[in-house]
């Protein structure tokens, strides 16, 4: 059983913000090639940040705009979301609704239970927004199936997050004949204890999810969160340790695993072009590492990194310093240099790097309360000259316009010899798997979705892309060293054995292409076809 329509929303329709993004704007070409011009997406729309990613088209469904904004008092745009496969995308404006806010959360609390009384934040502006999402869903349902009146076609309305979950409890209400989905990417609750600095996997089966809701102040999103897992037809997650989470701390097992694939379109396929691509990329890097390091580097320096959210322990920044200072110490046998590309809160690069100091290539606000910077002068990495190990941190977004490298973040990464990702908490782990993509080979945790992936489809092979360190609550000097020793090996390999190792990485990513792992999303759609 498969769908006639496909509704999908997500906070991040339109609006890069994190690795949901990345998810939808890779997975939508195969969704095109499959269901062509029968996948909507809906995101907030958000002006100018939107506009970077949308192309209106008014003479789009022109017609149902008009009486669905009519009927709902909402403001539509409709246009394509400009990526593969440039899939339909309806961006809302949502706020109308503001003034029935009280209204909605009661009608919620009624039928889902979900409480809305212990809100604040972004909560508001998601729950509304979602509920816009299923109002504009009902519409475009009826307007798509009314010369269908003796038949229902198939369709299914995907939620992902809980900052859609509203959407979620409106079609179930009042669009009962198309199915639902909902995806958590990882359990508010789960990044919460792990955020908070609590020992997630220690104490994991003595957790409960509305305890720890109400100790860490997140009441109303997880109980939004949570009913919509219960009430959806399906529900997925996207990797086996975040199912764990789930059954745990949302007290619903998940109706099947939707692992994150994405598409290769951004990787040069070209022999010729990906090798000048590389070496641009490296000549920016050295560049950029010698400007503010303020002198020369040898000619075989290893350039390694590290890249998103700054969540200083979810994402393992910490283990990483930790690692290269105890990396400093074993004496490598080439240079490294390690960019922490995490962006911060900053006024804008450096007007001339290496003046203001040898480390960071942006001004931040409050250098002084950064973790980065204290972590470092903790562990006395000033990046002289006589150190192996230099970390230069980027505390920016890497989209062109940064005013240091002037590339976006693909167009570095591809300069690579490594990548560190040593993360805490990471449902499945985007970072590592682009890495893979541009024939990198990576370090990455058995706590990443993808490091259990990639440790699985590597076991027997001689030469692996992916080292899968073992994390715990309770290892950390062990787990430190191991990365420390794992980078250290590496600038012991000879260009042949590195070569084996690049080839590795591209099969293994290719086996992560949404050719592959759309299946699970037909699989899922089954599923709620099915239950509906």
């Amino acid at each position: 059983m498969q769908p006639e329509f496909i509704f999908e929303t997500s906070w991040e329709v339109c609006n890069k913000v994190g690795g949901i993004y990345a998810v939808l704007s890779t997975k939508a070409a195969t969704m095109q090639e499959k269901h062509k011009d029968k996948v909507f997406f809906f995101g907030p729309d958000l002006g100018n940040i939107s506009d970077q990613y949308f192309h209106e088209q008014k003479s789009l469904l022109k017609t149902w705009k008009n009486n669905a904004e009519k009927l709902t008092g909402l403001q539509l745009r409709i246009g394509r979301w400009l990526i593969p496969g440039q899939p339909i995308a309806i961006l809302i404006n949502f706020s109308s609704l503001w003034q029935k806010k009280n209204q909605i959360y009661s009608q919620i609390w009624q039928q889902f239970h979900v409480s809305s009384l212990e809100a604040y934040g972004d909560y508001d502006e998601s729950s509304l927004f979602g509920y816009a999402v299923g109002m504009t869903i009902q519409q475009l349902y009826l307007h798509l199936t009314a010369s269908s009146p003796l038949f229902t076609p198939p369709a299914v309305a995907h939620f992902n997050e809980w900052q859609t979950a509203f959407g979620l409890f409106y079609i179930k209400q009042n669009l009962p004949q198309v199915a639902t989905l909902f995806t958590t990417h990882a359990t508010g609750i789960g990044r919460s204890i792990a955020g908070n600095l609590k020992p997630l996997y220690d104490y994991f089966y003595h957790y409960n999810g509305d305890q720890m809701a109400q100790e860490l102040n997140m009441v109303s999103k997880h109980s939004a969160e949570k009913q919509a897992a219960h009430a959806a037809h399906c529900f997925t997650t996207v990797s086996q340790i975040t199912a764990k989470e789930c059954q745990q701390l949302l007290d619903k097992s998940v109706d099947i695993v939707t692992p994150n694939g994405f598409e290769n379109q951004f990787v040069p396929q070209d022999n010729d072009t990906f090798n000048k691509k590389r070496t641009h990329a490296k000549k920016i890097l050295r560049k950029v590492a010698e400007k503010v390091l303020n002198y020369n580097l040898p000619p075989d320096t290893i350039f390694c990194c590290t890249s998103g959210r700054y969540e200083f322990k979810n994402k393992g920044i910490d283990a990483l310093i930790h690692a290269l200072a105890k990396t400093n110490q074993l004496k490598p046998q080439k240079p490294i240099v390690c960019f922490i590309m995490v962006p911060a809160w900053q006024n804008g690069p450096h007007t001339k790097l290496g003046v203001v100091d040898h480390i960071t290539t942006h001004q931040l606000c409050q250098p002084y309360n950064d973790p980065i910077l204290n972590t470092m002068q903790q562990l006395s990495l000033y990046n002289l000259q006589q150190d192996p190990v230099k970390i230069i941190f980027v505390p920016s977004y890497l989209k062109g316009d940064d005013g240091i490298f002037n590339l976006n973040y693909y167009d570095l990464l591809i300069g690579m010899d490594l990548t560190i990702f040593p993360s805490y908490y990471e449902p499945w782990g985007y970072t590592p798997l682009e890495s893979v993509a541009f024939h990198i080979p990576t370090i990455t945790t058995n706590l990443a979705g993808f490091g259990q992936w990639a440790q699985i489809q590597e076991q027997n092979l001689t030469h692996k892309s992916t080292t899968v360190i073992q994390r715990t609550d309770s290892n950390w000097q062990q787990m430190t060293e191991q990365i420390a020793h794992t980078i250290a090996q590496f600038t012991t390999l000879e260009t042949k054995e590195i070569e084996k190792i690049r080839k590795a990485a591209a099969k293994l990513a290719e086996k992560a292409l949404w050719k592959h792992f759309f299946q699970f999303y037909e699989k899922a759609y089954t599923i709620a076809l099915k239950n509906l």
